[in-house]
């Protein structure tokens, strides 16, 4: 199986990325891996798609970090017909491209879709990816594990929000991640509401979601594959993220701090009322942020954390997700195309 990982660019990657764990855990299992980036796609006159990517050497690396230096010094380019790969796997991040190169954000979604078009196994699945550009794609999940959230660029309508939540509001942007511009507000009065709004308005819309007091404690990241919590040796591949002192998120960037976590029977309930929305949606890997019986966000493009929680738990959560695209692969020459990626994705 060959497997390319596409990703914003090669040189932004690093050995503790959950796509490195990924890519180390196919090499593992004797599959070709190659990375391709935003610009390497071509589409021929003939409606051939190619795509130049980046081979890892063939060989078998003793620890991620190996294979992490060897893509970035080793790797071999390569033009090859797009349908020469099993498995296109979207890992970019569009919001870092917003801004500097906004004809990059949306590459994956675009080229995703007619390498799934020529048979190839596309996931997360390219037409569900272009629903989820921003985080309005969050409200199409049941309003049971959403915070109280208002959308708008109104400065006073954010105001009577905030003034209608006693115990503070974030304020975040629409279109983002990484915990940038994530303010908690407390009060309409606050001095540098002005100068808050008017930083993260810059960006576009403002989301501005309910305070949940238990988010002093940090929040959940939990994976789901497949639309089902990914588990393997009786552990999940989970972790509670705790703020530093003084922060709001719990970003790990942020210095924000990673500990083990029991997966409740309620958390897992919040799993199984938005794994309907993400199977019809094609989404095979994602990760959902939980504070309480609320979700805070669902990371549909690049959820992170897999090597964490590999060192928590001691457990490889990555090498089950390449087994299920293995699964994937055999389900396609079975069915000799008649599937629709959407189903493939998260079969």
């Amino acid at each position: 199986m060959r497997i390319g990982f596409f990703v914003n660019s090669i040189e932004a990657e690093t050995a503790t990325f959950t796509t490195t764990a990924l890519a180390f855990a196919a090499v593992g299992r004797g599959h070709d891996v190659c990375y391709v980036t935003p610009g390497d796609f071509v589409f021929r006159p003939d409606d051939s798609l190619f795509v130049r990517s980046h081979a890892v050497p063939s060989k078998r690396f003793r620890k991620a970090e190996s294979l992490h230096a060897a893509l970035q010094s080793e790797a071999e380019a390569q033009v090859v017909d797009v349908g020469d790969i099993d498995v296109i796997f979207l890992r970019n991040d569009p919001s870092l491209d917003a801004a500097d190169r906004p004809w990059a954000a949306n590459v994956g979604a675009m080229f995703g879709r007619l390498a799934a078009e020529r048979g190839v196994i596309v996931v997360n699945d390219p037409d569900g990816l272009a629903r989820a550009q921003n985080k309005l794609y969050f409200q199409d999940f049941p309003r049971a594990v959403r915070p109280e959230t208002l959308i708008s660029k109104s400065i006073e309508e954010i105001r009577t929000f905030i003034d209608a939540h006693p115990t503070g509001v974030i304020l975040k942007p629409l279109q983002g991640s990484g915990g940038k511009h994530v303010f908690k507000i407390s009060s309409p009065e606050e001095a540098n509401l002005n100068q808050i709004f008017e930083a993260v308005s810059g960006e576009g819309y403002l989301i501005a979601q309910s305070y949940l007091p238990a988010a002093s404690e940090g929040d959940i990241r939990l994976f789901l594959m497949n639309g089902r919590p990914l588990e393997k040796e009786g552990a999940y591949a989970a972790m509670r993220r705790v703020p530093a002192k003084g922060e709001v998120r719990s970003n790990i960037h942020a210095r924000g701090k990673a500990a083990r976590v029991e997966i409740t029977p309620e958390i897992l309930e919040i799993a199984e009322m938005v794994r309907p929305k993400l199977i019809e949606d094609g989404m095979f890997l994602v990760g959902l942020d939980i504070v309480g019986d609320k979700i805070l966000e669902i990371n549909v493009f690049t959820p992170g954390g897999l090597t964490t929680m590999h060192e928590l738990y001691k457990v490889d959560f990555a090498v089950p997700v390449i087994e299920a695209l293995e699964r994937k692969v055999a389900h396609r020459s079975i069915y000799n195309g008649q599937i629709a990626n959407s189903i493939l994705a998260s079969l």
